[in-house]
């Protein structure tokens, strides 16, 4: 008797499914390494300090004798380190020395993370750019604003910081995003301006996109950007840190407003998150950027998106993209991705060059001018001097 073929072939196909499952999760695995990978990061880092650029360290010794600077730095060149520093005083109040692994606030550093973070989610589907705040927050009162507009800072909304102030009364009692969309309900301050007239810088923008972030994930922020942004770019000492969570924030570095007497009190604006609330270190941010650079967080697609000016060029030069600040001379093909922060006590500068492939990250928890003018460091390593006021031949 002949036996049917059909046993046979249903056992073959059943071997071959299993052949491309296996082969399928092993590629998924893959891209995981690919993504998450600590011994390419901790290469990234090894640096000795005996081979610092002696030009970057003789300026930066200079300003911090001669205009008081106090932070850490970290200059990088083609994806390997150059200069790397520490100055001065984590706490002026106990002597404490800041170290290479000193966490900071990032100010307004932190919305190229937030933006990073809604340009994920618009990658995966599951947020899309014309989406508009009261799809998520119904009872947001002013209508019509897009993610889009909130990114670029089109959205004419009024600034949180300054609304609430004599609104919330106990000041050092934690204010999370929800408590602010909650009080614009309630009180409806009237925006600066219809949205996407024109471009106007706001801290509202940042702290509503981090509460969409909660909303479409399910997550609260800061694991979200932990889960998502940190843990995938190898940022160990990075974390979100809020007043609503923490009765102090638990890091060492505090920062001064001027002169060392004045160190700067945490309150309830220190708990809102999105457009601050970003605690880490210039090696982290030095990993953050190279995440970005190879493509490991976002699609070059959406990169080229964000890195475009979406509103007119001020003074020629500067724009806003979605989520980064930027200086472009077409003429010259440069283009020089950066954000700056400032907040209580804290004054940074982070910034890349894309033609060359340098990264500046400068930090400070002493806000009395010392970086406001780097123009020297622009010129030891060759690029634009990016400020403003100051002439693309300058």
């Amino acid at each position: 008797m002949i036996k049917s073929p059909l046993p046979y072939l249903s056992l073959i196909l059943i071997l071959f499914i299993a052949a491309c499952s296996s082969s399928t999760s092993k590629n998924n695995n893959e891209g995981d390494e690919k993504k998450i990978d600590p011994k390419r990061d901790s290469l990234l880092l090894v640096f000795d300090t005996k081979n610092n650029n002696k030009k970057l360290d003789d300026y930066f010794n200079e300003i911090h004798r001669k205009r008081n600077y106090n932070g850490n730095v970290l200059i990088a060149k083609k994806g390997k380190i150059i200069y790397e520093g520490t100055f001065g005083w984590a706490d002026y109040l106990h002597r404490d020395s800041l170290k290479i692994d000193s966490k900071f606030q990032l100010a307004s550093v932190s919305k190229p993370m937030t933006g990073t973070a809604v340009l994920m989610l618009v990658e995966q589907g599951k947020l899309k750019l014309n989406q508009t705040i009261e799809e998520f927050y119904p009872e947001f009162p002013h209508k019509n604003i897009t993610i889009e507009m909130l990114l670029s800072h089109r959205s004419g909304l009024n600034n949180y910081v300054y609304f609430t102030d004599d609104i919330w009364k106990e000041k050092y009692k934690g204010m999370s995003n929800k408590d602010v969309i909650k009080l614009y309900a309630e009180h409806k301050p009237a925006p600066y301006f219809p949205p996407n007239r024109q471009f106007h810088y706001n801290n509202s923008n940042y702290m509503l996109l981090a509460a969409i972030v909660e909303k479409v994930s399910g997550q609260d922020f800061d694991i979200f950007m932990q889960e998502n942004v940190f843990k995938p770019a190898g940022m160990k000492n990075t974390a979100i840190y809020s007043t609503t969570k923490y009765e102090k924030i638990p890091v060492d570095v505090v920062g001064h407003d001027r002169v060392w007497r004045r160190s700067v009190r945490q309150d309830f604006l220190d708990g809102t998150t999105g457009d601050k609330g970003v605690y880490s270190t210039v090696e982290d941010l030095f990993l953050f950027d190279r995440a970005i650079t190879e493509g490991r967080l976002l699609k070059k697609s959406t990169l080229d998106s964000a890195y475009k000016p979406h509103s007119k060029l001020q003074q020629d030069y500067f724009g806003y993209g979605l989520g980064w600040r930027m200086y472009v001379d077409s003429a010259k093909k440069e283009q020089i991705i950066y954000h700056t922060g400032w907040w209580h006590g804290f004054r940074h500068i982070y910034l890349r060059d894309q033609k060359r492939d340098i990264t500046i990250v400068i930090l400070s928890n002493l806000v009395n001018g010392s970086i406001n003018q780097i123009d020297d460091v622009y010129k030891i390593l060759g690029m634009p001097v990016v400020r403003r006021g100051v002439g693309a031949d300058d």
